[in-house]
C-alpha cells in the first residue's frame, strides 16, 4: 500500500477496465440504454453532414425551391432529434457516473472500516484520502465521459468512412493511406503521456498526505516554531507536483496540436487530389463538397480522442491504486463465517501469548494471565513494557503471533470481532471524539440510549455536574476531534461513552491521566461501584489508583515478572515495590 509506484506504466489495462465497469452491473438497464443512444448519435452526426451535401447536390443543384424547402425542414427535424439524443446521452452518462462513484466510495469506506489496525499503521491517511477523492474522481470521468464520448467519436469516424467509400472509392483510398500516420503519432506519445500523468498523480498523493499530517499536527508545528521549515518542505512537494503537471501539459501541448495539424494537412492533400480530379471531370463538384464534409467528420474527432486517451490513462492509474487498496485483505478472516461470542461472563485467559507489531521485533513474550469474572486486573510497568499491547490484543485490534486469548473458553481468533467489541467498554489515554454534540459522541457506545439514560449514566459516574457545566450541557458541540473541550472533558465523555454501552469487560488505558486530581478521585470512587460484577483491565499511571485491584500484573520488556495483590507485591519487595518507591508509575 505504501509503495507509491504504479505498475500500469501508461497502459490501458483491459482487466482494470472490466473491473471498473463491473460497478455498472447494478445499473445495467441505464448503461445499455446509454450505449444504444451512443450508437444512435454516432450514426446521426455523419448523416447530418451527409444530408448537407445531399441537399446541395440534389434540390439546390436542380434549383428546385419546393424540394429544397422540404429538405431543409427535414434536416431541421433530424437536427432536433439529434439534439434530443445528445441531451439524454449526457444525462444518462452523468447519472451512471455518479452511481458508480457512490458505490465505489461506499465500498472503499466499508472495506477500510473492516481493516485491522496494522493496515492503518502502514498506510498514510493522506493516501487513503487520495484514493477516496482524486482517484475515484478520475474514474468518474472515464465512466461518464471517456468511454461514451470515445465511442461516439469512433462510431462517427466509422460511419463517415463508410459514406466516403460510397461517395468516391479512389479518394477514400487516399484518406485511408493517411490513417497510419495518425496511429504512429498516438503510439509515439502514449507512453510519454502515460508516464507523465502517473508521476503527476503520485506527487498529488504525497501532497495530500503531507497536508493531512500538517493540519493534524499544527500544534506541534507551532509549538516548535517549525512553520518555515514545514512550509518549505510542503512548497517543495507542490513544486514537484507543478513540475510533473507541466511535464504532462508539455507532452499534451505537443501531441494534440500535431494531431490537429495533421488533420488539416490531410485535408489540404484532399483539396489537391480532389481538385485535380474535379478539374479533369473524374469527380462531380457536389460529390467533392460532400466528401470534404465527411473528411472533416473523420479527422475532427482525432484530437478529441487524443484528449480522451489522456484522461483514460489518468483514470487507469487511479483505478489501479483504488483496487490495490480494495484487494488488500485483512490480516485474518473475520466477518461472515466466524461465530459470535455469546453474552460474556467475563473469564479471560491469556495462554502463552507472544506478539510483535513488526516481524522480528516482539513486544510480548509468553504472557500467561487469568482474569476471573468480575475481577479487576491492573497492568503496571515502565513505558514500552507491553501494557497497551495486552489491551489491543484483548480488543482484537491485533492477533497474537503465538498463544491464545479466550473469553469464557471462546478463542478470540475464531470469534467475530463485532460480537466481541459489542461487549467491551474501551477508554484510552488518547481518545477520539467525532464532530457533533456530547450526546452524539456518547451514543457511539449505544445508539439506542435515551437522553435520560445518558444523564443517569453520568450521574452514576459522578460527572453530571461537570457536563451540565458546559455551555450547552450535553448538547454542546465538541468540535472536530473534540477540540472544543479540554483534555479532561474529552476523557469524561469517553468514560461515559464506554459505560453507556453496558460492557461485560472494561478496558481502561491510563484513562484518568488527563483529568485533575479531584475529578480523578470522583471517577475512581464511581468506577469502584460501576466495575463491580464486570471484568476489567486497568493500565494506571498512578499506582495509588490500583490499590483495590484484585490482581496486579507487573510487566517488564514484554514479560510478566510479578503477579499478586497490591499489598502482596509491596511486601515482596520486587519490581512492583521498586516502581512504587520511584513514584513514577508504570
Amino acid at each position: 500500500i505504501e509503495d507509491e509506484r504504479d505498475h500500469a506504466h501508461g497502459r490501458l489495462d483491459l482487466g482494470l477496465v472490466r473491473r471498473v465497469f463491473a460497478f455498472t452491473r447494478p445499473y445495467a438497464r441505464k448503461r445499455n440504454a446509454l450505449f444504444a443512444l451512443v450508437v444512435v448519435r454516432s450514426i446521426q452526426l455523419p448523416l447530418l453532414t451527409w444530408a448537407v451535401g445531399a441537399i446541395i447536390s440534389g434540390p439546390v443543384a436542380r434549383r428546385d425551391a419546393r424540394a429544397t424547402l422540404l429538405s431543409v425542414l427535414g434536416f431541421g427535424a433530424f437536427a432536433l432529434l439529434t439534439a434530443v439524443v445528445f441531451h439524454f446521452r449526457s444525462r444518462l452518462a452523468l447519472e451512471l457516473g455518479e452511481a458508480v462513484v457512490f458505490d465505489m466510495r461506499d465500498r472503499l469506506e466499508r472495506h477500510l472500516l473492516r481493516m485491522p489496525m496494522s493496515f492503518f499503521v502502514k498506510t498514510k491517511v493522506g493516501r487513503l484520502i487520495g484514493r477516496m477523492t482524486s482517484d475515484i474522481d478520475a474514474i468518474r470521468v472515464a465512466v461518464q465521459d471517456v468511454v461514451f464520448v470515445s465511442t461516439v467519436q469512433l462510431g462517427t469516424m466509422a460511419v463517415a468512412m463508410a459514406l466516403m467509400a460510397r461517395a468516391h472509392w479512389p479518394l477514400f483510398l487516399v484518406v485511408a493511406a493517411m490513417v497510419p500516420v495518425f496511429w504512429g503519432l498516438i503510439v509515439y506519445f502514449h507512453k510519454r503521456l502515460g508516464a507523465a500523468h502517473q508521476r503527476a498523480q503520485e506527487s498529488f498523493t504525497r501532497v495530500t498526505a503531507t497536508l493531512a499530517e500538517s493540519v493534524t499536527g499544527v500544534r506541534v508545528t507551532q509549538g516548535f516554531v517549525r512553520q518555515d521549515i514545514n512550509g518549505g518542505l510542503f512548497r517543495a512537494l507542490i513544486f514537484d507536483h507543478s513540475r510533473y503537471n507541466m511535464d504532462a501539459a508539455r507532452h499534451s501541448a505537443a501531441f494534440l496540436p500535431l494531431l490537429e495539424f495533421n488533420g488539416q494537412l490531410f485535408l489540404a492533400v484532399l483539396v489537391v487530389v480532389g481538385g485535380y480530379q474535379a478539374l479533369h471531370g473524374a469527380i462531380e463538384l457536389s460529390v467533392l463538397v460532400e466528401f470534404f464534409f465527411l473528411a472533416n467528420l473523420l479527422f475532427n474527432p482525432i484530437p478529441v480522442l487524443g484528449n480522451q486517451y489522456n484522461q483514460a490513462l489518468t483514470a487507469m492509474a487511479g483505478a489501479e491504486r483504488l483496487f490495490r487498496v480494495l484487494d488488500t485483505e485483512p490480516d485474518w478472516p473475520d466477518e461472515g463465517g466466524l461465530p459470535a461470542l455469546p453474552p460474556a461472563r467475563g473469564r479471560v485467559v491469556f495462554q502463552g501469548v507472544s506478539f510483535a507489531y513488526e516481524p522480528g521485533k516482539p513486544v510480548l513474550h509468553g504472557v500467561d494471565l487469568v482474569a476471573e469474572p468480575g475481577q479487576m486486573i491492573a497492568l503496571v510497568g515502565h513505558t514500552g513494557s507491553g501494557k497497551t499491547s495486552i489491551l489491543n490484543l484483548l480488543a482484537k485490534l491485533y492477533l497474537p503471533t503465538a498463544g491464545s486469548i479466550t473469553v469464557d473458553g471462546h478463542d478470540l481468533a475464531a470469534t467475530s470481532s463485532a460480537s466481541l467489541r459489542a461487549q467491551l467498554g474501551l477508554v484510552l489515554q488518547s481518545n477520539f471524539l467525532f464532530s457533533g454534540t456530547v450526546l452524539d459522541n456518547v451514543r457511539m457506545g449505544n445508539p439506542a440510549a435515551t437522553d435520560a439514560e445518558i444523564r443517569d449514566a453520568a450521574w452514576d459516574l459522578d460527572v453530571l455536574d461537570l457536563l451540565d457545566g458546559l455551555p450547552e450541557g450535553l448538547r454542546t458541540e465538541v468540535g472536530e476531534r473534540g477540540t472544543g473541550l479540554s483534555l479532561g472533558q474529552r476523557q469524561i465523555v469517553c468514560f461515559l461513552r464506554a459505560m453507556v454501552a453496558r460492557p461485560r469487560i472494561v478496558l481502561l488505558d491510563e484513562a484518568t491521566s488527563s483529568v485533575d486530581a479531584l475529578t480523578e478521585a470522583r471517577l475512581q470512587a464511581a468506577l469502584g461501584r460501576l466495575l463491580r460484577g464486570r471484568t476489567s483491565f486497568v493500565v494506571a499511571h498512578r499506582l495509588s489508583t490500583i490499590r483495590h485491584a484484585d490482581r496486579v500484573v507487573v510487566l517488564d520488556h514484554g514479560r510478566v515478572v510479578e503477579q499478586g495483590t497490591h499489598a502482596e507485591l509491596l511486601a515482596r519487595g520486587g519490581v512492583f515495590a521498586a516502581l512504587h518507591r520511584e513514584g513514577t508509575g508504570p
